[in-house]
């Protein structure tokens, strides 16, 4: 009989997107949970990775990305955000934003160390987390809308506090951070060693006229942040995994060591095609415009419905209220939903710690518009 170990993340079961997409495709249900498109990446960015397959750029990358991807990393920072990375010693090309979640966490949490997160959160955070032996220090957003309660974080915050994680925009609620909030962060925690992750892999989805504040715009908290992007959000490739990190030469030296070990690097002829493909900036400079249509579509398909529903600030999530539909708790109701309506989406109780329920489902609107149709005509008649 063999003894086996005790489970590290005993608590920690199948992600809500694997079980709500598995579901989905159970059902045959019309998928609106998992984030992803379900039209395809622009087809000249194929043809690059294909040219530069057959060219031969099939073996290891360089740990740290292709130069010349860092390079015009850094040159588009500074076009979008006013800053320029040296892209020797700050910019690191990691296999999606999840792998430069967990070794930016891994690099700076130890044992003991407490980490602020804001919660609805994506369910990445906490885990790296608790496996670095930190410990999660939960504020709630404030509803109905979602903004960051700053008196609450900084009562939150005490000697132990080694870490803040912001994500802006905001998955799942959309909610987008703004210079204000940032000035305030800063401030909160001039004079500490708090560093700052921060989360914009939506970055290019800001809608109705507003626009997104990065970390990198703000001399104060950049020097002491890691700000991680992906290209899988921006050009459509979400199964291609290619994400990167911004941070101090100083960060980006123990973020490295920690990439090294966990990918090592992300594929050479993905890494190439993009180096080329980002140099044209009417992509993700229309990115924007793309999205809010996708979104004001699906939104007023859904004017009949008894949804409750607030324009989504950012991502390509909308948040839809269901308390005039039903009293169910989110996860069984997003499940009847997947399997009476044919409809899949995400309830926001996976997105909190202890499974708050409000009474909200998380929708994916980038799907073509028959897509987005043929979901709202299904919903509207509940």
């Amino acid at each position: 009989m063999i003894n086996y170990p005790s489970s590290k993340l005993p608590d920690i079961g199948t992600s809500i997107f694997t079980v709500m997409s598995a579901l989905a495709n159970e059902q045959q249900a019309i998928n609106l949970s998992q984030g992803f498109p379900d039209f395809n990446c622009p087809a000249p960015l194929i043809d690059l990775v294909s040219r530069y397959m057959r060219k031969g750029f099939n073996q290891y990358a360089p740990m740290a990305g292709v130069p010349k991807l860092r390079e015009n990393i850094s040159t588009k920072t500074e076009k979008v955000y006013g800053y320029r990375p040296d892209p020797d010693t700050e910019v690191t090309v990691t296999s999606g934003a999840t792998e430069a979640l967990n070794a930016a966490i891994t690099a700076v949490v130890k044992s003991g160390d407490e980490v602020v997160i804001l919660e609805p959160c994506y369910d990445a955070y906490v885990p790296v987390i608790r496996l670095c032996g930190g410990v999660p220090i939960f504020v709630s957003l404030a509803l109905p809308d979602f903004h960051v309660d700053w008196d609450q974080v900084k009562r939150r915050i005490s000697s132990r506090t080694s870490l803040i994680i912001l994500n802006t925009p905001h998955n799942p609620t959309g909610a987008v951070l703004s210079k204000q909030d940032m000035d305030t962060l800063a401030n909160l925690i001039e004079g500490t060693d708090i560093l700052v992750i921060s989360d914009e892999v939506y970055e290019h989805m800001v809608f109705d006229g507003q626009q997104h504040y990065s970390v990198l715009q703000h001399p104060q908290l950049r020097k002491r942040s890691f700000v991680i992007s992906s290209f899988g959000k921006t050009y459509h490739t979400t199964g291609w995994k290619v994400g990167y990190t911004v941070a101090p030469a100083v960060l980006t030296a123990e973020l490295r060591k920690m990439h090294q070990f966990i990918t090592f690097c992300t594929p050479t002829p993905l890494q190439m095609a993009l180096a080329d493909f980002m140099e044209e900036e009417t992509h993700y400079r229309n990115l924007p415009d793309f999205y809010q249509a996708k979104r004001d579509f699906f939104n007023e398909q859904l004017k009949g419905s008894r949804f409750e529903i607030v324009p989504s600030a950012g991502t390509y999530f909308q948040l839809a209220k269901y308390d005039k539909i039903s009293d169910e708790y989110d996860l069984d109701f997003a499940k009847r939903l997947t399997r009476q309506a044919g409809v899949a989406t995400i309830p926001v109780s996976a997105f909190y710690h202890d499974k708050s329920d409000h009474k909200y489902l998380r929708f994916c609107f980038a799907k073509s518009e028959d897509t987005l149709q043929a979901a709202a005509a299904k919903l509207v008649q509940l």
